[in-house]
Formats: structure tokens, C-alpha cells, sequence
């Protein structure tokens, strides 16, 4: 098995992984907050089911044109996605959004929602990070330069690129994540070393995005995934739900390929004690982190309102 079962969860499933620590490797491709320039800010998650949808429709519209400028395409892609990180824990308003929701964008919602609760159910007691996980926090190789990797791999393998992004974007946040975690899974696609070294596998740097998504492609083949892709992703990982996410999202992208301009560009977050936790990129912790100082360093890394609900 090339990777941990949480090695991304991170990213999506509210605090699955445990802890990891960082590669010797210079920071590179990272964005610090300039002094002097106004911090980002949080995405604001609009209040009632109307007004989610509208911006939802808005925002889904909006990310599939070409030649939007990089920062909004950025700051539009991370809204949409705190929308969907939040209707997967609250079924009752996610519902009540699909129903005012227009449906052309039924199909999409229903993807983006039952991936975010199949990486939600790999946390079923719900447990929040008390640390923030010793990680580099990068931005990933350009978008174009990925997907001629996942086509690549296609090529050589038969293995469909929207799978290959779907694990990408699940294990690291297409390679924002530049850590290796506490079982020694490393790079963006996070292979144990082991299994890199394994004959036909792993060829040339671990750590290096096109090497690693052949890598992977390979491995899925070795585990049956030319045949039966979810059989393939068992080998990778040993849970149905992981399976379930990574094949909604490539059906996502199969669906329609300009959802990857979206999902490219979505962050790193982390559910803590605090709240959803924005891990923007720039964050470097060389050992675990406490929620509150990452808060300290970084105070508009959660919601508004985080730190006054009970239980924050």
C-alpha cells in the first residue's frame, strides 16, 4: 500500500491524519503574507439556502471561464470550496440548498457533497487537530504542466487522468502539502518508500509530480485498476469511503473538465479545535504546531466567528 489512509485527510476529512513532519528540502513555489499588504481573508459563507445557491451558481459559472485573472480565479475557487466543506457536515441545509439550487448544477453539487462526506465518514468519531502537522505549505506545480502529467500516465497505462488528479488533489492538495507523514509516505502522491522501491513502480525522484503521478498510474495498474479501478484503489487505500471521494471527483472531471480549474486551485485546510483551519500557503512548522499559535502568526485563518462558538 503506497500511502497512508489519511495522508491527505487533512485537506478534507476534519482532522484524520496524525502527525507528520517536514523534508530537509528548501521551500520553494511558497507565498508569504507581504508586510504591509492587507491579510486575506477567510471566504464568508453565506448565511441562508437562497443565498448559498445563488452564490453557488454564481461561483460555478463563474470558474469555468477561460482567462480569469489568477488571484480571483484563486479567491472565487476557495469560497466555492469552504461552501462545500461546510454543506457536507449540515445534510439538512445542503438539502435545502439543492432544492433552490438550478438544476444544471445538480450533478455538481451532488459530486462535490458525496465526495466531501465519503472523506468525512474516514473521521467517524469527528475528532478536531489540536496541532497543526509539521508541513510545508506550497504552492503546486502550474496547472497545465499536472494535467500533461495525468495524460501522460493515461497514455502509458490506461489508468483515466481524472482518477490520477482526484488522488492528487485528495492526498496533497495536488502537492501543496510538501511533508512526510508519520508512516514515512512522502511526495505528492504519498508513496512509502517501500513501495516506490518496488520493481516497475517508482522511477526517478519520489518527490517530483510527474515521476510520482507515473508512479502511482503504474501501481494502480499492478493492483488490478485497468480492470477495476476500485479494486485498484483499495490497493492504495484500504477504505470503500476513500474510494467512493477519489472516484466522485473524477467523475466530476469526466463530467466536465473544467471543473479542474476549480478544484486546482483549492487550499489547504485542517479541522482543529478552533474550527475549519485555513493552511495557507507559506505555512512551515519544522515540528507539530498549537492551534493557537498557527492562530497567532496567522488570525484570519478561520472563520470570523470561530473562536466564539462553544467549544472552539
Amino acid at each position: 500500500m503506497p500511502l497512508l489512509p489519511t495522508a491527505l485527510l487533512l485537506l478534507f476529512c476534519a482532522g484524520c491524519a496524525g502527525p507528520a513532519r517536514t523534508t530537509a528540502q528548501p521551500l520553494q513555489r511558497s507565498s508569504e503574507v507581504v508586510q504591509g499588504q492587507a491579510p486575506p481573508s477567510y471566504p464568508v459563507m453565506p448565511a441562508d439556502a437562497g443565498a448559498i445557491a445563488a452564490r453557488l451558481e454564481e461561483l460555478e459559472q463563474r470558474l469555468r471561464q477561460p482567462g480569469l485573472a489568477p488571484l480571483l480565479l484563486a479567491q472565487m475557487a476557495h469560497q466555492q470550496q469552504i461552501i462545500y466543506r461546510n454543506l457536507g457536515r449540515q445534510p439538512s441545509q445542503a438539502q435545502a440548498v439543492r432544492r433552490v439550487l438550478t438544476a444544471r448544477w445538480h450533478q455538481v453539487f451532488d459530486h462535490h457533497l458525496g465526495a466531501r462526506r465519503a472523506l468525512e465518514a474516514m473521521n467517524p468519531s469527528g475528532r478536531r487537530q489540536t496541532h497543526i502537522p509539521a508541513w510545508r505549505i506550497v504552492a503546486p506545480e502550474p496547472a497545465a504542466h499536472l494535467l500533461r502529467h495525468y495524460r501522460k500516465a493515461e497514455q502509458a497505462t490506461g489508468i483515466p487522468w481524472q482518477v490520477l488528479a482526484a488522488i492528487n488533489l485528495v492526498e496533497t492538495g495536488m502537492g501543496r502539502i510538501d511533508g512526510v507523514s508519520s508512516a514515512n509516505a512522502q511526495g505528492p502522491m504519498q508513496f512509502l518508500p517501500s513501495t516506490w522501491a518496488e520493481p516497475g513502480i517508482g522511477q526517478g525522484n519520489i518527490r517530483d509530480p510527474h515521476d510520482a503521478i507515473q508512479a502511482a498510474a503504474r501501481y494502480l495498474v499492478r493492483r488490478g485498476g485497468r480492470s477495476d479501478i476500485r479494486r485498484g484503489l483499495w490497493g492504495y487505500n484500504n477504505s470503500k469511503h476513500y474510494g467512493d471521494a477519489v472516484l466522485l471527483y473524477a467523475a466530476l472531471l469526466r463530467l466536465d473538465p473544467m471543473a479542474y480549474q476549480a478544484l486546482y486551485h483549492w487550499q489547504v485546510h485542517l479541522m482543529t479545535t478552533a474550527g475549519d483551519t485555513w493552511l495557507p500557503p507559506g505555512t512551515a512548522t519544522s515540528t507539530r504546531l498549537p492551534v493557537q499559535r498557527h492562530l497567532h502568526r496567522y488570525p484570519w485563518s478561520v472563520p470570523a466567528d470561530a473562536l466564539s462558538r462553544p467549544g472552539s
